[in-house]
């Protein structure tokens, strides 16, 4: 499971909004203020929950996430985007004869093209990720 602590922005009838700050490698590094790289994003993750009148916004709360579903999730969006340009770029140059610049652009299109249909298809793909939301106590 990988998991993250953050806070309640907002609840409504089904769903909680929660703020999360994500950290890259760097984040853990004890040298990170000395080199410069250190960064931090901070997200906003929406959960469906049938329980989302428990929260309220400023709630501490950890969201998790399946790792097996993580790692499909990254491969849509990087693995997907990489096989596409790829393909597209082999298929216009090689197959089609075009010159390296036109394939390449050729190549860049596409990938817009599927991030398009990535969005298009978004509602499919939200019911097959699904996130936990607990509430943190603390002691």
């Amino acid at each position: 499971m990988i998991e993250h602590e953050g806070a309640v922005v907002s609840a409504d009838r089904d769903r909680v909004r929660v703020r999360i700050v994500s950290h890259s490698a760097c984040g853990t590094c004890r040298a990170r203020e000395a080199c410069g790289m250190a960064e931090a994003q901070e997200k906003i993750v929406e959960v469906a929950t049938p329980e989302a009148g428990r929260y309220a916004p400023g709630d501490a709360v950890r969201v998790g996430v399946r790792r097996g579903i993580g790692l499909k999730a990254v491969a849509l969006a990087y693995g997907g985007a990489l096989a596409v340009l790829l393909a597209a770029l082999v298929g216009t140059i090689e197959g089609l004869g075009w010159s390296d610049g036109r394939g390449a652009l050729a190549a860049l299109a596409a990938v817009a093209l599927y991030y398009v249909v990535l969005w298009l298809c978004r509602r499919k793909i939200e019911h097959t990720i699904q996130f936990t939301i607990t509430k943190i106590r603390w002691k």
